[in-house]
């Protein structure tokens, strides 16, 4: 039985790309996205036609019992959850304080922070039973910076990297690595960055600064870091990174 990587939030981005770059290297990945049952088939046949194995599942993460349900039914039919990616983005938009509703506001919190910590309540026991594991958390430049129209998402986005630290501070010691993927830059991701740009400026921004120019960053080449992430040495765990194009100015520095 292979050991299993779960993806929350495998789109055709980050999440696609980590899962076929895990299958590769002899993991079953388990991806689970929100909708578009065809592009998650396309996906895990994808991931079999290289040789890897691969299951995917519909998952609203936000509601009840979701990502409970599912890890439980993933170590009895599947095999034991060694590696977890929670990629799920928590952007709801460039909205005014007086634009924000209340349930817009805490929608960005239920997706970035409280998903995160229903995930980790239901698998840190199993992983600490097992006496390893790991939790790769992608964030977001928003986590160590709020800004303009970004009241729901800084903050949840900040208060999941307060979550990755308190889950370290307490797993760490039990084997159970907990690393915190900070994203500081755009994203060469059509079900990201291509949805708010729009097909047109998206390709335009692809010939500009992506594709040959390596000014966008390449989802196959996150996924490395990822994996690199995962079969880290504990004496030597990273707990926290951030990464970006080479042509990109770090957060501090703007």
């Amino acid at each position: 039985m292979k050991p299993v990587c779960l993806v929350i939030g495998a789109g055709a981005g980050i999440g696609g790309n980590v899962g076929m770059r895990f299958a590769a290297e002899g993991y079953h990945s388990v991806l689970c996205r929100r909708s578009d049952q065809y592009g998650l088939d396309k996906l895990v046949a994808d991931i079999q036609t290289e040789g890897g194995e691969a299951t995917g599942f519909l998952l609203n993460a936000i509601q009840p019992d979701t990502i409970e349900k599912l890890v439980e039914a993933i170590e009895r039919d599947t095999g034991p959850i060694e590696t977890v990616i929670y990629n799920l983005g928590a952007q709801i938009g460039d909205r005014a304080l007086a634009d924000t509703s209340y349930k817009a506001f805490e929608m960005g919190w239920r997706i970035a922070t409280q998903g995160l910590f229903r995930l980790a309540s239901s698998v840190c026991p199993l992983m600490e039973a097992r006496g390893h594991g790991s939790i790769i958390v992608t964030s977001a430049t928003a986590a160590v910076r709020g800004n303009s129209g970004q009241h729901s998402h800084a903050s949840a986005m900040g208060g999941r990297r307060m979550l990755c630290q308190s889950l370290n501070a307490e797993m760490g010691p039990k084997g159970i690595h907990i690393a915190h993927v900070l994203i500081d830059g755009a994203v060469d991701a059509p079900d990201t960055l291509g949805k708010m740009l729009g097909p047109e400026q998206f390709q335009a921004l692809r010939e500009s600064r992506g594709l040959e120019h390596d000014g966008l960053m390449l989802p196959e080449k996150i996924a490395e870091t990822y994996l690199h992430l995962a079969q880290q040495h504990r004496s030597t765990w990273t707990h926290e990174i951030d990464l970006r194009s080479f042509t990109d100015l770090a957060w501090w520095n703007h």
